[in-house]
Order: C-alpha cells, then structure tokens, then sequence
C-alpha cells in the first residue's frame, strides 16, 4: 500500500515564525520552520519557508523537485517526538483529510490487501478488524470491488466507520507503535 514516490506536497501542521523555543541562538538568526505531514507517504517533514511567507495551518505547500514558491528548503525527515504540540493536535485532523480526499487510494487498500503469511492478513492490521471481519471484507470484494467508504460500510456490517479505522491506523504509525507500516513510508 505504501508509495515509493517522493512527496509533492504537504499540509502545514505547525508554522514556528522564530523557529524552535529551545534554539538559543540570537533572534536575528531565528529561522522560521514549518513542520508538515506529506501527502502521499505521510512523511513527517522540517521546511523552511521563503523570507517573507507566513503559512497557516493546514494549508498545503508544493515540496516536490521543481521550483517551490512557498518553501525555500526541506531541512529533512523527522521524528513524531520533534513534533510541537500544535503540530500533534493537528496531525490526525491532516490524516483524516488525506483520507477523505483521496478515498480511492485507501478503497484500493481494502480492495487488494493480501495475506501477510499464512496466519495472519494485512487487513487484521487495521485496529478493531479481526478474522471476522476480515473474513467479511474478503467474502464481499470476491463479488465485487468496493467503490468507496459508503459501499464497504453498507456491505461489510460489521465495520462502521473504516475511515475512521484507516486514520487511526495512520496516526499510530507515525507515533511510531506498530511493527508494521501499511502506509507510512520509514
């Protein structure tokens, strides 16, 4: 399920105009920092913004190889733990807005998820789905594919809200508990 694509983009989470409050240096020599979730891998990013741009949060910035308007550089990767508080807040509400606009992605996940090994299935990876409603899901895409969130819900009784199970299962890879990425790229 996981893109090996480069992120293009990323929503804002957090925009520190003085940078960090732990950077001791002289405030002339403050850079200001975004912290950012990309889109298609979920990667937890530092940028730093073009002199002069103020970004709010949940605004979505161009990070990809061309020329960037809003950010000057990608200062990198970074731990959920580097995050601010702000940007913890707003992480899972970026997460779930991911997975509303871009639901096809994540049908396709319900769709085509296979076994891991011959005990355990990927879709068991997801919280609250276990081999009952795994056997659910299964039994009902052999009919036909799911075409979005409504139309797994309607079929598959047992799952109430598997928007909510996908947003959770996110959040949780990229506070870094659990073994086995589905979507967050390391």
């Amino acid at each position: 399920m996981m893109q090996n694509r480069r992120e293009e983009t990323a929503i804002v989470l957090d925009f520190l105009l003085n940078g960090y409050s732990y950077d001791n240096s002289p405030s002339h020599l403050k850079t200001p920092i975004v912290q950012a979730l990309g889109i298609n891998n979920f990667t937890i990013l530092e940028l730093v913004p073009r002199k002069g741009i103020f970004l709010q949060p949940f605004e979505t910035v161009y990070v990809g190889q061309s020329k960037r308007d809003k950010i000057h550089h990608i200062n990198g990767r970074i731990p959920y733990t580097k995050l601010t508080s702000t940007a913890k807040a707003e992480l899972e509400h970026a997460v779930k807005d991911i997975v509303h606009k871009e639901e096809k992605r994540f049908i396709e996940f319900f769709n085509e998820a296979k076994p891991l090994n011959t005990r355990i299935h990927t879709l068991e990876f997801l919280p609250g789905v276990g081999k009952k409603h795994m056997m659910e899901i299964i039994e009902e895409r052999r009919d036909k594919p799911f075409s979005d969130f409504k139309d797994l819900k309607q079929r598959v009784k047992l799952i109430q809200d598997p928007e909510k199970l996908i947003v959770k299962r996110i959040v949780q890879e990229l506070e870094g508990k659990e073994k086995y990425n589905l979507f967050v790229s390391r």
